[in-house]
């Protein structure tokens, strides 16, 4: 199986499941499949800082002109001196759920009318700070004003890292899992 970004008409939301060795790689085989197909990105990160992420981009070739961070890793890491990028967010920890629903919220709104994309790193993280129930609320939010605002979405999760139960909760909010290690991204 292929995993392709539709067209934002299409509103596809999906889930990608790596493996833990190699979800970092998935997070740059998306992104960079996202730009390839003209998609401006927001970058949800509750797993590495932004700036480590701009920087992995850049070293692989990926320009940052579309994409968009919303950070929630960098001030909870005491990074609150450091200078501040421009097009990203930054939240005070991975387990704020409403200021990260309000970055996310602003961030499409900076991109409206542009064909946008969603990319979560990493569910699995965000289960270090919350609950799996309000984790699968917040998603299930998520992918509800994905679908209304016509943008694509994509979260990336460790398989192997997640309960069956909430993977399988997740499941029904979006349109498609991918299992990443028998998949090509394109």
């Amino acid at each position: 199986m292929v995993f392709t970004l539709k067209d934002t008409q299409e509103n596809e939301l999906c889930i990608v499941l790596a493996s833990a060795a190699g979800i970092r790689n998935k997070n740059i085989e998306v992104i960079r499949a996202a730009i390839d197909k003209d998609y401006y990105i927001i970058v949800v990160t509750t797993n590495q800082l932004a700036g480590i992420l701009k920087k992995n981009y850049e070293k692989h070739g990926i320009p940052d002109e579309k994409i968009y961070f919303v950070d929630a890793v960098t001030n909870y890491a005491g990074g609150t001196n450091i200078p501040r990028m421009k097009n990203c967010r930054y939240i005070s920890n991975p387990g704020n759920l409403t200021d990260m629903g309000i970055a996310i919220i602003e961030s499409i709104k900076d991109l409206e009318g542009k064909k946008a994309c969603l990319l979560l790193d990493s569910i699995n993280s965000m289960l270090i700070y919350i609950p799996s129930h309000n984790i699968t609320k917040f998603i299930h939010f998520i992918s509800n004003k994905l679908r209304i605002q016509n943008l694509s979405g994509i979260f990336l999760m460790v398989e192997k890292g997640i309960d069956p139960d909430v993977l399988s909760q997740l499941t029904t909010f979006v349109d498609e899992v991918i299992d990443s290690e028998k998949s090509d991204i394109v």
